[in-house]
């Protein structure tokens, strides 16, 4: 079988040395297949990486579905939504239609729909992976020729293309943004779980700011949470402590809401807030939010671009692909920290 294309059910059947239609009673369990005949073709599916098409029942096995399967954590989280609507923009003119769905950063539920789509013989498949997943059963996927992307964090024990975005130098630079005005007592707010990739990086660009201006690391100042709800109460506690910060950095868009929402209700304004990603409204917001910006826009197109060239016939070692982020300044982020 050549190593530029996907397997096919005739591949397993010239495995095992048995029939097509052999193969697709085993598969379908449908008809009569001694045991050891069966035991042979699951082995033979897994060796080879053969995933049956769900779109064509029959044993006729065709070429890949004109569809790309994309695996993110969360359909509501804006910043996802906007880089699956870049990435459908970008392969609109190539006929290829986006099927998407939601892992919930669980790793059971990232391979349950990632297998789905090499079902249904996807052309593309792009995943944001989640903590704990294990991506070496893409290995003969990617090997026969499937384009496979991860986004925003790169995959576990697979060599592909990962597009990401430059979070340890933008935390850098939120926090050092804060330090020029005066803030010595900086909290962060991150998300969970502490494994998560664009945690460990946002808090290590967090360290290297406080490391680059003299400051020391104070772990009390660092806290966690799942949600919107419980950044609001990471921030309270925070600033209930007896030498509280002057500044907070929020991990994400959530975390920034809970901290604004906090600071809202108990009337906090001279509290300083830089936030990691961008927020609807932030403009709106009293004083508004000094961001530092990622480009999902961006993250998109160039895992789509990316993703095509592969589909194209590029076989280049597989690469990193860092999108820089923007520190957008707005007031938040410019409150002068209380003179001692």
């Amino acid at each position: 079988m050549a190593a530029s294309r996907r397997p096919t059910l005739a591949d397993v059947a010239q495995e095992v040395g048995v029939s097509a239609k052999t193969v697709s009673r085993v598969l379908n369990e449908d008809g009569p297949v001694s045991a050891q005949t069966r035991e042979q073709v699951l082995a033979a599916v897994a060796r080879l990486g053969f995933q049956p098409n769900l779109m064509a029942r029959n044993i006729r096995v065709g070429g890949p579905d004109t569809t790309i399967g994309l695996v993110i954590p969360d359909l509501a989280n804006p910043f996802f939504g906007a880089v699956a609507r870049s990435i459908e923009d970008t392969v609109r003119e190539r006929g290829l239609t986006l099927l998407m769905g939601s892992s919930t950063d669980d790793p059971h539920r990232e391979r349950v729909l990632t297998d789905k789509f090499l079902g249904r013989r996807v052309s593309i498949l792009m995943v944001v992976p989640s903590v704990g997943a294990d991506h070496s059963h893409l290995k003969t996927h990617r090997a026969a020729g499937l384009p496979v992307i991860f986004l925003d964090r790169p995959g576990v024990d697979l060599a592909t293309d990962s597009i990401v975005s430059s979070n340890r130098a933008g935390a850098h630079d939120g926090v050092a943004h804060l330090i020029t005005h005066g803030h010595r007592r900086i909290g962060f707010v991150g998300d969970l779980p502490e494994k998560l990739y664009t945690r460990r990086e946002r808090l290590a660009g967090y360290r290297s700011a406080l490391q680059k201006a003299g400051l020391p690391y104070d772990r009390s100042l660092v806290t966690n949470a799942h949600d919107q709800q419980g950044a609001a109460t990471a921030t309270s506690q925070l600033l209930d402590q007896a030498d509280p910060p002057t500044a907070l950095f929020a991990g994400n868009n959530i975390m920034a809401l809970g901290i604004v929402a906090e600071l809202a209700r108990t009337e906090r304004k001279h509290v300083a807030v830089v936030a990691f990603d961008d927020l609807v409204l932030a403009e709106a917001l009293e004083p508004a939010l000094t961001v530092v910006a990622q480009d999902p826009e961006e993250i998109g197109r160039a895992a789509a671009t990316t993703a095509l060239n592969r589909l194209d016939g590029d076989r280049s070692r597989a690469r990193t692909v860092t999108v820089p982020t923007r520190l957008i300044i707005r007031g938040s982020g410019e409150q002068l920290a209380p003179r001692p």
